[in-house]
């Protein structure tokens, strides 16, 4: 039970004029709210262009041989697409939009721990975006080697890779700086009586990423200097010609980026155990469970990099390991898609936008978690490893479950945020349209995969073509409905119609405040008891 908090007198957020007019009022705001706000600005714009790089990937796909691009172009376009995606988007993504905008506000805080840092980690992250976008404008072109920089490529290359790899690397110390912010937040400035196992799931989910966020990142860091030490001064350290070994460069590499697929994927989870049991009208079944399975997700997540490179020569030691914590790392995901399902049962279930997008993500995040299982089969990986049925894994994962959480979160806390409803005719025709695209577009790589397609070709033989036809037709589709969303929502924020305090019947914090919240949230801490 909570206290009912105090807040009539401040104004809303939206409304607050300090010392700084106009767009200085938002850039140099400490406001966890407008910082929130800000990435998800940042995020949503390079979404479009991300998205439209995805889509000219997929027109020139749709037929074999050259349709709109060249093939050193359309390498440009796939590295760009990854990067945007993956560094710019899907990383900071959940955690910086609805975190820095809900975390405080639903552990009872007026702020974060350190509002300032708060503020520089979004000023670092425009500057890693800066640096990589410096990258395609100047130098012998424009990076080409895929988003995952592989060496010995990536230090050979005459794209201009080094504001690129730098990019990179600034844009994971946001991410640093924001974990080391949720982290202390969480510990020091929790509500009176809000003890660790009354902490909502949402946050839990953030802190299990901060931790992640914190200790992982700098591993990647520390490899893309290493790349940016090879281009410059001949180091060695992945150059088999000076005695390096590119292998140790994949290691380095999955090391972060696997533990960086549950930063993407954990705070996913956290949107959507909020969402299912305010519709379901039900308290979330097995919490216990859902936490536990959070931090075990975020520990084992550490240890399971070398189902990437079961084709590189691993020893038949570490092929066991690898493969036996690749089907652990499964277990407690499996638990939250239990519990989620079984708190739907019984439930005094009411269908709005934001629960469609809670039910398909757990449908694309079943088929993405059951594809990868099948890459903890070594026997399998090394058949699909490489091909199209890894690229299908992927997004459904990646793009399937953090894209569908971020849409199904954007609508669910969308009246909060704004103090405004969508219009919920448009949002569900929106869902429908991406949903269908996003099934066609990526449903059948996994059929091309098995074939033998293998990723990253600029051609392919004709046999195929009828996928890949299939496929960018699902493209189209898919940012099809995408636009009819994104156009829905900002002319929703606009001029929807108001939006009363708690719109869904919600029984955490954030829905005992105005819609939008005021500036510091609460007047006076809500106490829980």
């Amino acid at each position: 039970m909570i206290s009912e908090p105090k807040h009539a007198s401040e104004p809303s957020y939206l409304e607050y004029k300090g010392k700084h007019k106009g767009i200085l009022a938002w850039i140099l705001s400490t406001d966890h709210k407008r910082i929130g706000l800000l990435y998800l600005y940042t995020i949503m714009s390079f979404f479009v262009v991300g998205a439209t790089l995805g889509l000219l990937m997929k027109l020139e796909l749709i037929a074999p041989g050259k349709t709109i691009m060249e093939a050193q172009m359309y390498n440009v376009t796939f590295t760009l697409h990854g990067i945007i995606m993956i560094f710019v988007i899907v990383i900071p993504g959940l955690p910086a939009v609805f975190g820095n905008f809900f975390l405080p506000i639903m552990i009872g805080a007026k702020d974060v721990a350190f509002p300032r840092l708060n503020l520089l980690s979004w000023w670092v992250y425009i500057a890693g975006i800066i640096l990589v976008l410096i990258a395609l404008f100047t130098g012998d072109g424009p990076p080409d080697t895929g988003w995952t920089f592989y060496a010995p490529y990536s230090f050979k290359t005459a794209g201009n890779m080094l504001p690129a790899v730098f990019g990179a690397f600034v844009l994971g110390f946001s991410s640093i700086l924001t974990g080391l912010n949720f982290i202390v937040t969480i510990h020091r400035m929790r509500a009176p009586g809000m003890r660790w196992l009354k902490m909502p799931i949402f946050p839990w989910t953030l802190y299990g990423t901060a931790w992640i966020q914190l200790l992982a990142t700098p591993i990647i860091g520390i490899t893309l200097l290493m790349v940016a030490g090879e281009r410059l001064f001949n180091i060695g350290f992945f150059d088999p010609a000076l005695g390096g070994d590119p292998i140790l460069y994949q290691h380095l590499f999955w090391i972060y980026s696997h533990p960086a697929v549950y930063i993407m994927i954990l705070p996913a989870m956290g949107a959507i155990s909020e969402i299912i049991p305010t519709f379901a009208r039900k308290e979330i079944f097995g919490y216990k469970f859902v936490v536990g399975s959070t931090l075990a997700i975020a520990f084992v997540g550490y240890f399971v990099w070398g189902h990437h490179m079961f084709t590189s020569g691993m020893s038949g030691t570490a092929l066991f390991a690898f493969s036996i914590l690749t089907f652990l790392v499964a277990i407690p995901s499996a638990i939250k898609v239990f519990n989620w399902i079984s708190t739907l049962y019984k439930g005094s279930i009411r269908m709005e936008t934001p629960l469609y997008w809670a039910l398909s993500f757990i449908f694309v995040f079943m088929i993405g978690g059951l594809s990868g299982l099948m890459q903890g089969a070594v026997a399998i990986n090394v058949h699909v490893h490489d091909t199209h049925f890894i690229v299908a894994h992927f997004h459904f994962i990646v793009f399937g479950g953090t894209g569908f959480a971020f849409f199904g979160a954007m609508h669910y806390w969308f009246p909060k945020i704004w103090g405004r409803m969508y219009d919920a005719a448009w949002a569900n025709t929106g869902w429908i349209i991406f949903f269908i695209g996003f099934l066609s577009l990526y449903g059948p790589m996994f059929y091309l995969g098995l074939q033998g397609m293998p990723r990253r070709y600029y051609d392919y033989d004709e046999s195929f073509h009828g996928g890949n036809i299939l496929s960018s037709l699902g493209a189209i589709i898919m940012i099809a409905g995408a636009m009819v969303i994104i156009v829905n929502l900002i002319r929703s924020a606009r001029k929807g119609a108001p939006a009363v305090a708690d719109p869904w019947g919600g029984r955490g914090l954030e829905w005992k405040i105005p819609s939008p919240p005021p500036l510091e949230n609460f007047d006076e801490i809500p106490v829980i008891k």
